[in-house]
């Protein structure tokens, strides 16, 4: 067999193996490397590199190298998951490299990280002024937490006292021109809704590339056609602007009228609307 052809062979063969063996190890191995998974995926791509460009090496022991590799990193996951010390040992321990506002200069030092170093992971993530950190720890992968002194966070709805409205993810109702229909369950509702919904803006499903629903019903869309615009929803703007009309429609009923029972009807029914637009105006925001 010409070597040419070997090496295709067993290129896609160590491929299909390496793609296997990390789904196996895990998706954690993809986006947060300790120092034990980063030298098994090295060796583990040297090996399938080696016995890929050289058609004269053993692919049996190729394979046995692999699964070798293969086996040690996942039992060591498998321990570690059960052990607190030995997780410490393989996969290392998060430093504090900032407490109560102070740097920890002997943690820096131990990391291997200079002044310069640490301002950059704060630049990272926007903070150019190291007073301003309540609290920063190097995790074992690398990456550097942040928590900044309290005056220094965003303000929030609780910190306002604003009071909104529970809400649950966005669903992804049509994809590529193709309804997901298990979305819209997930949302209580259904085709029919759907098809509504975008005839009121004149709108084919074949021409939707992306549209988009939430918990209250508004559907976001996003066409094929870029230079088409598509108008925002407005249900839920309309819907309190309806209420406040309501209102103040009765408002004006009652200074038009003579008849004391008149005047207290659109009165109490006025107070009633009133009522109803403070409780209904968090969830229409």
């Amino acid at each position: 067999m010409p070597e040419w052809i070997i090496i295709i062979l067993r290129s896609l063969t160590l491929i299909a193996l390496l793609f296997f063996m990390v789904k196996w190890l895990g998706t954690k191995q993809l986006s947060q490397l300790n120092i034990f998974e980063t030298i098994s995926g090295i060796v583990l791509g040297g090996i399938a590199a080696i016995h890929t460009i050289d058609p004269n090496t053993n692919f049996a022991h190729a394979a046995i190298a692999m699964i070798i590799w293969f086996i040690v990193p996942y039992g060591v996951e498998k321990i570690a998951l059960k052990s607190k010390s030995f997780r410490n040992f393989t996969q290392g321990k998060s430093t504090v490299f900032i407490q109560d506002g102070k740097i920890m200069e002997d943690n820096l030092k131990k990391e291997g990280y200079s002044t310069d170093d640490l301002l950059e992971k704060l630049r990272d993530k926007n903070i150019f002024l190291a007073s301003d950190v309540e609290f920063a720890v190097l995790e074992p992968t690398g990456s550097l937490n942040v928590l900044p002194k309290r005056e220094n966070l965003p303000l929030t709805a609780k910190d306002l006292g604003i009071t909104l409205s529970p809400t649950k993810e966005p669903q992804t109702v049509i994809m590529d021109g193709k309804v997901l229909l298990e979305s819209l369950a997930n949302l209580s509702l259904n085709p029919n809704w759907l098809e509504t919904e975008l005839d009121k803006r004149n709108i084919a499903i074949e021409n939707v590339f992306l549209a988009q629903a939430d918990n209250d019903g508004q559907l976001f869309i996003d066409l094929f056609d870029d230079q088409i615009a598509v108008p925002a929803p407005t249900e839920k703007p309309l819907l309190l602007a309806t209420m406040k009309k309501c209102q103040a429609d009765l408002e004006l009923f009652k200074l038009a009228t003579e008849n004391p029972e008149s005047k207290s009807l659109y009165d109490r029914n006025s107070k009633k609307i009133q009522q109803a637009i403070d409780l209904i105006s968090p969830y229409l925001k």
